[in-house]
């Protein structure tokens, strides 16, 4: 175990050394309910089949109440004074030379800022990025302190802070693009920090003496010598990591002793920096409270839970006495972006240096380009050796370098999902893929949807395309030759988990007419159309969905009148999270709560530690950890990797069906029990197996249903569990332990911690165990974790989607228009159908964009400069996508009790190759870098 102090351990430190934490959703401005949280808010929201007519959230937007975070000032902010100040940066767009100092002197008398804090000030005041997540995760410096080298273009200088609105707007009208400003040094080398990493995933598989594909030690990290990788040394008998070199080896001699019984394709790719253009730009609101020293912030972030944690880690080596941390969220979007972003702490700085008023800072375009998380430019170099008789797949060798900027943030681990998943749909006995993740001066990049498998998998897409056109098979046909099946191991030699329907996704594309009938199409439309090109591409792929070592928490709970309050660790990123939750608790007990409250840290009645470190705390050490009955490997994930419907999802689904057996099930058995006049019946011929929703109310066996309201009434007045707390943890599998409840016995239960509370009738010993929030946290008899060995199979959870692009290509223009494209997905269970929808058409925008539009340079002249917005960054507009001629299919589950699986991520991937295949079946050229622009389809024609 590191000698690193883990998050929450800081919760605990900050707790010990007089520092409050509370992290909570933000309330309205007139009272302290949560922003558009509970269906009771929405009048009508339920329709009469018991489903959502609308979001939970749609009737606060569309009316235009404040929801998002960036919607607040501290006057809307219940216990903030109403004076609001206002603050910006300045940003160094060169990295070559030292910082100089500044010259303000274009502001005049008028304009100065209230407070200018400089790299020099935050030094001597002990504030630095904080590390809590990873040594160099944030960089080492906030602002360039002068005489100090920037680490990457666009890097901020100085903050300015302003009392009024007034003078800070004209001022940084005036500063932004104005020349002088920042004044540096004598021009140099640049101070890019070192490389970040190189990782790599070797197997040979099958039953021979060269099986080399174990779960645990799968993945190899390789050094830098300057820019060359140095990787371990290879010995077939040495360490996994030495064997792994070893296969490595025998991997690239096949490849080239590979005779003429087999195609082998080598082909580059290279896919560009983008940024993901959340239509909500970074922000936050931070308020110093003079007198109480009392830290309240409101952020747009969606990991709250990682902001407050490092936010004390950064206070604790500073020279600011902050008693206590209030943390506030709201609605926020990012695809990823906001996910562990560095903007959280310079809100945070800004509020330090305000005198004793709140102070805002926020993004807008131009500073959002500038400053925001870039998805990773990949140049890949892909081999691929099929079979020419079998067309089978022999082997697939990856080597994949990306630009991380100059901060480390989540690159690490992009490279390493991104090489993982460089498989795709297929099945390969030998591959050998790796990724070296460079420091640069670009702008920093770091969680984007995605996470690095859009770059990996449109590649092997597109090389699986010309590797089917090249032997003279139909592309699917090739697909369905090598499909990925259940059972069998991926590229890090872990068998995925759940079934696995490649195969008849391909099926029912091949029989899709676009696909069917493509060359009759094709030739009809080029006839009719002179000068332009018809064409129609496929792809396939699957991604792996949440992070490896998910956790979350839900509480249930009910009064006597039956009405039902949920809290949720989960926060609305614009998935739907905050109707699909509630959803949830619908289909186990029949009714959606009457009050939820999302994006909660702050769980008294859940008193559990951690050390934070689920993926590299070894066995032995958390086997001992684990006998702490309050002790878990993690706390709260934060909200990434399309965790919320099947892992976040998984505590409100246990928190209901716990409800359902420790209190609705043993209420309805009473009620049942009951004969004419209150009297006791004979035995029920009932099981809690045969349990019904229906209409909303609970029936088993052919007995009477029952309302919520009733069955709240009788288990209050029987003393039964009224609420349960649950905290659910995954490495691969959920952890579960088995709880002594009283009254009840023995629970075995898919949780790792349980809390419950007792209705009004309960005996006052009972009622006196309540010291947690107001419930009795019952220690666990025994615990069961995954191994933490599970953590080296990288992702084995799947969500698969096909697409069928039709494109027409103008050979006089070069423009190349989507006339429409058809989509296959199988994402387990739909929660809400209507949010999957929403998921998958904003999915295939964002692919569209990236494939035929959208562009940063990563230097000089790219986004660190200060001069891009959408006028020179071009998003996909309504005609770009195809808006009304898309179609799509999401396939039924295999059962009634199939899970959800994850499926934002996915769906913006298998569009981007699918139109690279279509401009080839159009014009006859193959691409290898996108976006595929007018100019590069010019140069391509003869």
């Amino acid at each position: 175990m590191s000698g690193r102090v883990s998050r929450r351990q800081f919760i605990a430190a900050a707790a010990g050394a007089g520092i409050a934490v509370k992290i909570r959703f933000l309330g309205r401005p007139a009272s302290a309910a949560p922003i558009a949280n509970s269906p009771g808010h929405s009048p009508n929201w339920i329709g009469p089949d018991g489903r959502p007519r609308f979001r939970i959230d749609a009737v606060a937007k569309v009316t235009g109440d404040k929801t998002f975070t960036r919607d607040f000032r501290a006057r809307d902010i219940t216990g903030w004074p109403h004076q609001q100040s206002h603050a910006f940066l300045i940003r160094g767009t060169w990295a070559d030379a030292p910082l100089d100092g500044l010259d303000l002197s274009l502001l005049g008398e008028g304009l100065k800022p209230d407070q200018l804090i400089a790299g020099e000030d935050l030094v001597r005041d002990g504030l630095a990025p904080p590390e809590t997540t990873a040594p160099g995760f944030y960089g080492d410096m906030f602002l360039v302190p002068k005489g100090r080298i920037p680490r990457l273009l666009g890097q901020p200088v100085a903050l300015l802070i302003y009392k009024d609105f007034a003078r800070f707007d004209a001022a940084k009208r005036l500063v932004r693009f104005a020349k002088g400003i920042v004044r540096w040094g004598a021009v140099g080398g640049y101070d890019t920090p070192p490389h970040y990493s190189a990782s790599r995933f070797v197997r040979i598989g099958g039953a021979t003496s060269n099986e080399t594909d174990p779960l645990e030690d799968t993945t190899i990290y390789g050094s830098f010598d300057g820019d060359r990788v140095v990787w371990p040394k290879p010995d077939q008998s040495g360490d996994a990591a030495a064997r792994a070199l070893w296969a490595a080896g025998e991997i690239e001699r096949e490849i080239t002793a590979t005779g003429d019984d087999a195609l082998v394709l080598k082909r580059s790719y290279f896919s560009q920096s983008t940024d993901a253009c959340a239509m909500e730009p970074d922000n936050g609101n931070a308020w110093f409270e003079p007198g109480s020293s009392t830290l309240h912030a409101l952020i747009a972030t969606q990991s709250p839970y990682e902001v407050a944690t490092s936010t004390l880690e950064m206070l604790s080596k500073s020279r600011f006495a902050v008693k206590a941390l209030d943390l506030s969220i709201g609605y926020t979007v990012g695809y990823g972006t906001k996910d562990h972003s560095i903007f959280p702490y310079y809100a945070i700085l800004a509020g330090l240096y305000g005198d004793g008023r709140p102070v805002r800072l926020a993004n807008d375009r131009l500073e959002q380009f500038q400053m925001g998380l870039k998805r990773h430019a990949f140049w890949m170099e892909n081999t691929l050796v099929v079979d020419r008789s079998t067309h089978a797949f022999r082997i697939m060798k990856g080597r994949y370098r990306m630009d991380a900027g100059g901060r480390r943030n989540f690159s690490p681990d992009v490279g390493k999902v991104g090489a993982s998943a460089a498989q795709s749909i297929y099945y390969l006995p030998k591959s050998d893929f790796s990724v070296e993740v460079r420091a640069s001066r670009a702008v920093d990049a770091g969680s984007t949807r995605g996470y690095g498998t859009l770059q990996t998998m449109a590649a092997t897409e597109m090389m699986v395309d010309e590797a089917a056109e090249l032997l003279g098979i139909d592309p699917i046909e090739l697909r369905l030759k090598n499909a990925f099946k259940t059972g069998m191991k991926n590229s890090q030699g872990a068998i995925a988990g759940g079934a696995l329907r490649t195969e008849e996704i391909l099926e029912r594309a091949r029989a899709h007419p676009l696909w069917r009938d493509r060359d009759t199409n094709k030739a009809a439309f080029d006839t009719a159309n002179p000068g332009k090109r018809y064409g129609i591409g496929f792809a396939q792929v699957q991604k792996d969905y949440g992070t490896g070592a998910e956790a979350a928490v839900t509480t249930l709970s009910f009064d006597p009148s039956g009405r039902l309050t949920m809290r949720q660790n989960g926060n609305d990123i614009g998935t739907g999270l905050t109707t699909s939750q509630a959803v949830m608790v619908a289909d186990i007990i029949g009714r959606v709560p009457d009050d939820c409250a999302f994006g909660i840290v702050d769980w008294p009645e859940m008193p559990l530690v951690s050390t934070e470190e689920p993926y590299t705390t070894p066995q032995d050490r958390e086997d001992a950890l684990a006998r702490n009955p309050r002790w878990t490997p993690s706390f709260i994930s934060p909200m990434s990797a399309s965790n919320s419907a099947y892992f976040i999802g998984h505590a409100t689904r246990m928190a209901a069906r716990a409800l359902l057996h420790l209190s609705l099930w043993p209420a309805a058995v009473a009620l049942w029990s009951s004969g004419p006049g209150g009297g006791r019946a004979g035995p029920l011929a009932v099981d809690m197996a045969d349990v019904r929703i229906a209409d909303g109310k609970l029936t088993a066996g052919g007995m009477e249903p029952l309302a919520l309201e009733q069955l709240a009434a009788a288990a209050h007045r029987l003393g039964l569990v009224t609420g349960v707390s649950v905290h659910v943890f995954n490495r691969g599998q959920w952890a579960e332990a088995v709880f002594d409840v009283p009254n009840v016995g023995a629970v075995r239960l898919p949780v790792d911690a349980l809390s419950v509370c007792y209705g009004q009738s309960a005996p006052a010993g009972l009622k006196a165990l309540m010291t947690c929030g107001g419930f009795h946290f019952l220690d666990r008899r025994q615990v069961f974790y995954p191994p933490v060995q599970r953590q080296n199979a990288a992702g084995t959870c799947y969500t698969g989607v096909a697409t069928i692009a039709e494109v027409a290509v103008d050979t006089a223009s070069g423009d190349v228009k989507l006339l429409s494209h058809h989509s296959i997905l199988e994402c387990g269970t739909q929660i809400v159908p209507e949010l999957v929808s929403g998921q998958l058409q904003g999915g295939m925008a964002m692919g569209v964009g990236h494939a035929l539009l959208e562009e940063l340079p990563l230097y000089e002249d790219g986004p660190g400069d200060g001069t891009w917005n959408w006028n020179r960054y071009r998003l996909p507009h309504a005609r770009d996508v195809a808006v009304w001629t898309q179609t799509s299919e999401v396939l039924a589950p295999l059962s009634d009790i199939d899970p959800p699986k994850g499926m934002a991520e996915v769906v913006m991937i298998a569009i981007v190759p699918a139109i690279v295949n279509a401009v080839n079946h159009a014009i006859g050229k193959r691409f290898y870098q996108t976006p595929i622009t007018p100019e590069k389809i010019l140069q391509a024609l003869p």
